[in-house]
């Protein structure tokens, strides 16, 4: 028998992550206001969402009573996923001037899928821009296929691929930029760029591609 060394959430406890650097550390880029909001409000909302959808699953399940069913799953899944792809944004932004530079492993899998690291970010940009209304741009990495590849999760409840491990994401929904660049969210995309925590991207990749899901979540 296999037994798991991951750290198991009981059902209900999920906990909102801290930021690893402060409120104000991502500006002028990413405003004070804008980061207290998104990470305090939003992010908590998702945790407080999915917590309650699993209380209420579980209450289902020892009633036998599925008669809502339908409203939890998309609740949990919903509420999940939010938490989920926020709890890696926070990590995979820093301070600008102390990310890093791309890791070997990151340019090596970048240019055998992309053939260049500048071809990699024009689609990334490219992609993250024309997500439909609200959303996510995501490289990922897919180990049934064993390289990376860009996504969009225009709605992040449905999931794009099976399996892929987010590697790097993009917030697009309008509470992650809108008080700082209004509708102008390709030069939010461009500029938050400037921000992307490299050596966490080169952690998570290698992760990843040993098989080991990268860790990101506290209870």
């Amino acid at each position: 028998m296999i037994k798991s060394t991951a750290k198991r959430v009981p059902i209900g406890k999920h906990r909102l992550p801290p930021l690893p650097y402060a409120y104000d550390a991502l500006e002028p880029i990413i405003s004070e206001d804008t980061l207290r909001i998104h990470h305090d409000h939003h992010h908590k909302a998702y945790v407080d969402g999915l917590n309650k959808a699993e209380v209420a699953l579980a209450q289902a399940r020892a009633g036998k009573d599925y008669t809502f069913i339908k409203y939890w799953e998309n609740e949990l899944a919903f509420n999940g996923s939010g938490h989920i792809l926020h709890s890696i944004y926070w990590t995979i932004l820093t301070q600008k001037g102390t990310g890093g530079e791309p890791g070997p492993d990151t340019v090596r899998e970048i240019t055998r899928r992309f053939v260049s690291f500048d071809a990699f970010l024009e689609q990334l940009i490219a992609a993250t821009i024309k997500v439909e209304a609200s959303g996510w741009g995501i490289l990922a990495w897919n180990p049934s296929w064993n390289y990376l590849e860009i996504l969009i999760a225009e709605k992040h409840q449905n999931l794009t691929q099976w399996g892929s491990i987010p590697i790097l994401v993009l917030d697009v929904w309008e509470h992650a930029y809108y008080l700082d660049y209004q509708y102008q969210r390709e030069e939010y995309v461009r500029r938050i760029l400037e921000l992307i925590n490299w050596n966490e991207v080169e952690t998570r990749l290698d992760l990843a591609i040993r098989g080991k899901l990268p860790l990101y979540l506290t209870m």
